[in-house]
């Protein structure tokens, strides 16, 4: 018997059922390996367009694209066989409607072999969100600060900090709720409104830059592990690998300069 007939993936009617109950452990995976070390750990791993950003160098995630989201997705499945997964839907392939969301969802879900699609947007994509959960695609949405909406939002600005913003972020997830999204995403939004939504909406809240309230929470992996200098404030560094790989790729480096690598014992012998 392989593993994968070992081991049942959590799915997402598992992580909607955890709504006020044990908080739901979340990362970003974007490749095998990761994925890999993450699985025994996460109950969900979020295949995020923040890949723009960590693994292609864009500045923002709105160059990302369809086939790249699925491409990294479907190396997370294969590569884990514990978590939910869920693929990001890249901007441009769902704002036309319904009808373009699903078609592109669909593709997701058929060569990712994803639990679901996560995808961006409150009151203004209910309908999106009502027709692919009518269409047996399971959906997260997510609200408060959306990188897809950078220009429109004036930047990285945390939401909800002024209490005249906290009737629409309220209605997105409500809106999102009410739809049939199993979770929503909440980030960079005022603590004391994070634990609002929390309470008032029936579905599992995923904080990132939000509220310890939340019924889960979620962090770019290489934001936690330390790969990049800084890190937003909301991030807590669990780790400083960059600045291990760093002295690690110094060492390398030096030893091969001085024909100290590669040593005997690395080299291979005539045979006899």
């Amino acid at each position: 018997m392989s593993k994968h007939t070992e081991i049942r993936r959590i799915t997402a009617p598992d992580i909607a059922a955890r709504k006020g109950k044990e908080p739901v452990v979340c990362l970003t995976a974007y490749t095998a390996p990761m994925a890999t070390l993450l699985d025994p750990h996460c109950d969900l791993l979020l295949v995020g367009d923040s890949l723009g950003n960590v693994v292609y160098g864009f500045d923002t995630t709105l160059p990302v694209t369809l086939d790249m989201m699925i491409a990294h997705g479907a190396a997370v499945v294969r590569a884990s066989d514990r978590a939910c997964v869920i693929v990001d839907m890249p901007f441009g392939s769902v704002e036309e409607g319904p009808a373009q969301a699903f078609r592109n969802a669909a593709r997701v879900m058929a060569e990712t072999g994803a639990s679901g699609v996560k995808l961006e947007g409150g009151v203004h994509m209910a309908e999106t969100i009502a027709y692919l959960v009518r269409h047996s695609i399971p959906v997260m949405a997510h609200i408060g600060l959306r990188p897809q909406s950078v220009h429109v939002m004036g930047g990285f600005k945390t939401q909800g900090r002024e209490k005249s913003q906290w009737e629409a972020l309220e209605a997105d997830a409500r809106a999102v709720a009410e739809a049939g999204a199993f979770s929503v995403v909440v980030e960079g939004v005022a603590e004391p409104l994070a634990v609002k939504l929390t309470e008032e909406v029936p579905i599992v809240t995923i904080g990132i830059g939000a509220s310890a309230a939340c019924d889960g929470q979620v962090l770019v992996v290489d934001d936690m592990l330390g790969m990049f200098p800084s890190n937003p404030k909301f991030v807590r560094r669990f780790a400083e690998i960059g600045k291990e790989i760093e002295t690690a790729a110094a060492t390398y480096a030096k030893d091969v300069r001085t024909r100290q690598f590669p040593a005997p014992e690395h080299t291979y012998t005539m045979k006899k």
